[in-house]
C-alpha cells in the first residue's frame, strides 16, 4: 500500500504558492543552467501515473519554468515499425539527453509494461522480467553519471472520478477527458495494483521513484520543483567525481601463464584454387539464406575484432559480397565523436542495431570498451570492469529479440602482424591501412592478448559466442567465417 501518503488531500494556498514558486523557479534555473556549464552528467525525468493526475500540466510546467532550448521532452505513445523491428528499449536509447542536458520522457517503458500487463498481453513471469529489464537500463545510466528521477503522479479512485466530471463539465477542458480515460477508470484498481507491484520492484537509490498526489495544481508543482532541484543541487555540490561500485574483482591472469590465443594453430593452409571454389559455394548459399521468408523475421549482428591488420575489411568483404546492398550496413567504429561522448558510451551501439530482416556488420565494435580503452587507460578500471556485464546484457536484449549475434576474433602472429605492416607502408593504395596507433599498439602485444582472453572467457555466451579465427592465412580465416556464419543461419532457419 505505498500510495496512502498520496490521499490525504495534500494541498498548498494561492497565497503560499505565490510566495514560494517565484524562488524556487529561479533556484532550479540556476541548477538548470549550472548543469550545462559542467556538461559532466545528465538529468532524466520520467513521468508517468494515473490519467486526470497532472502529468501533462507538470510536464508542460517544467518546460516553462526552465529554458525549453535545453530540454528534450519526448511523448512515447504505441511502437512505430522501426521500433516493433528492434529490441524494445531500442527506441528509449535512442531518445536520452546528452551530458550537461535535461531528459523528460512522458510515458516511458515503463508504460509498455504496466498497459502490457494491465490488458494481460504479458503474465506476471514477463512482467518481472521487463522491469528487470529496465532497472539495468538505469543501473547503466546511473554508473555512467546520468541522474534519474521517476514521478508517479496519484489519485484515489474517487478523486479521479470526481476530476473527470469536473473537467467534462466545462466546454474548455471537455476535450481533456476521452473514453480512454473513462475505460482506465472503470480498470483503475488493477492498474493501481499492477503500478504498486512495478514501483516496488523498481524504486532503487539509483533511480527513486517520487509519488506525488496530483490532485492540488499549487501542490503538485511546488513538489516536483523542489525534488528536482534537491536532486540537481545534491550531485552538483558533491565534492569529487562519481565513483561507481565494481561488484566483481579484476580478472586475475593464469598462474601458468598459459593463454587461450596460444592453443591456437596459426599456420592453417588453404591455396587459391580451393578457397574459390569454396568461396562461391558459400556466398550463394549466404545469399539464399538471407533471401529467406524467414530471415525477415530475424537480423544478424556480426562483430569482428582481432590484431591489427589480421584481416577484418577482408573477411566483412566476402560476406557483403554475397548480400542484397538495400540489406546490409557495415558500421566502422573509431574513436567516439564529441556527441558520442556526450552519451552512455553504448548509446552509439543501439543507433545501428539491425532491424528484423536486417544485417549490420561492425569493423570493431563494443569491445573497445574491455580492448584499447582498458589498454591505454582511456576508461578507468571501474568502467572496462562494469562493461563485461552492460556487453552481456546488450547481446542478451539483441538475441532475445530475434537477432542472430556472431563475434569473430580474427588472430595472427606477430611476425605475420610485421610483414603485414611493412607491405602495407611499400604499397601506395595501402598505406592508409597503417598508421603511428598500429605500431604502438604492437608493443603493447601482451597487454592486448591478455585483454582479448578476459573479454572472450567474460563475454563468450551461447546467445553471442565467440569465434577465434586463425588468419595467418587470408583465404582460410574468410573461409572459416563463412562456413561459421552459414552454419549459424541454417540452425535458426531450419535448413
Amino acid at each position: 500500500m505505498m500510495f496512502e501518503s498520496a490521499e490525504i488531500g495534500h494541498a498548498i494556498d494561492k497565497d503560499r504558492y505565490d510566495e514560494l514558486a517565484p524562488r524556487l523557479r529561479e533556484a532550479l534555473l540556476d541548477a538548470q543552467y549550472e548543469l550545462k556549464a559542467r556538461g559532466d552528467f545528465p538529468l532524466l525525468i520520467l513521468i508517468h501515473g494515473f490519467d486526470g493526475a497532472g502529468r501533462g500540466e507538470t510536464m508542460n510546467l517544467i518546460n516553462e519554468w526552465l529554458d525549453p532550448r535545453l530540454i528534450r521532452t519526448v511523448a512515447f505513445d504505441a511502437p512505430d515499425d522501426a521500433a516493433r523491428a528492434r529490441p524494445w528499449m531500442w527506441r528509449y536509447w535512442n531518445a536520452l539527453p546528452a551530458k550537461g542536458r535535461i531528459g523528460m520522457f512522458f510515458g516511458s517503458y515503463y508504460s509498455d509494461i504496466l498497459v502490457d500487463r494491465v490488458e494481460r498481453r504479458i503474465d506476471r513471469d514477463a512482467c518481472d522480467r521487463r522491469l528487470f529489464d529496465s532497472l539495468r537500463f538505469e543501473r547503466m545510466l546511473a554508473a555512467d553519471g546520468a541522474l534519474v528521477i521517476k514521478f508517479w503522479f496519484h489519485l484515489s479512485k474517487d478523486r479521479q472520478r470526481k476530476r473527470f466530471k469536473e473537467l467534462g463539465k466545462d466546454p474548455l477542458t471537455a476535450w481533456r477527458v476521452c473514453d480512454a480515460d473513462w475505460a482506465n477508470h472503470e480498470r483503475y484498481d488493477r492498474i493501481r495494483k499492477t503500478a504498486e507491484h512495478m514501483l516496488r520492484l523498481t524504486n532503487t537509490s539509483f533511480s527513486p521513484w517520487v509519488v506525488v498526489e496530483g490532485g492540488d495544481a499549487n501542490y503538485r508543482n511546488l513538489t516536483v520543483a523542489q525534488t528536482l532541484l534537491n536532486a540537481l543541487r545534491d550531485r552538483l555540490d558533491a565534492e569529487g567525481p562519481l565513483l561507481p561500485r565494481v561488484d566483481v574483482p579484476p580478472p586475475t591472469p593464469p598462474i601458468d601463464g598459459r593463454l587461450l590465443l596460444d592453443t591456437l594453430t596459426l599456420t592453417q593452409k588453404l591455396d587459391k584454387g580451393a578457397y574459390q571454389t569454396r568461396l562461391a559455394e558459400l556466398q550463394g548459399r549466404l545469399n539464399l539464406m538471407t533471401r529467406d521468408p524467414k530471415f525477415a523475421k530475424l537480423s544478424l549482428a556480426l562483430v569482428f575484432e582481432g590484431n591489427d591488420a589480421a584481416g577484418k575489411g577482408g573477411a566483412i568483404r566476402r560476406i557483403t559480397e554475397a548480400l542484397d546492398a538495400r540489406r546490409y550496413r557495415v558500421v566502422p567504429v573509431a574513436a567516439p565523436t564529441d556527441e558520442e561522448k556526450a552519451q552512455p558510451w553504448l548509446w552509439r551501439f543501439w543507433r545501428h542495431v539491425p532491424g528484423r530482416g536486417g544485417i549490420t556488420l561492425f569493423d570493431r565494435s563494443w569491445y573497445g570498451r574491455v580492448l584499447v580503452e582498458r589498454v591505454e587507460g582511456f576508461a578507468d578500471e571501474a568502467g572496462w570492469m562494469r562493461a563485461y556485464y552492460e556487453i552481456n546484457d546488450f547481446e542478451h536484449q539483441l538475441a532475445e529479440d530475434g537477432a542472430i549475434v556472431l563475434k569473430f576474433w580474427l588472430a595472427i602472429g606477430q611476425e605475420e602482424q610485421l610483414e603485414r605492416f611493412k607491405a602495407r607502408e611499400d604499397t601506395g593504395f595501402k598505406r592508409f591501412k597503417i598508421t603511428d596507433d598500429d605500431w604502438r599498439n604492437r608493443d603493447r602485444w601482451g597487454d592486448y592478448k591478455l585483454a582479448v582472453c578476459d573479454m572472450i572467457d567474460r563475454t563468450g555466451t551461447d546467445k553471442a559466442p565467440w569465434h577465434l579465427i586463425e588468419a595467418n592465412n587470408k583465404y582460410h580465416a574468410r573461409i572459416k567465417v563463412l562456413e561459421i556464419l552459414c552454419r549459424a543461419l541454417a540452425a535458426r532457419l531450419g535448413g
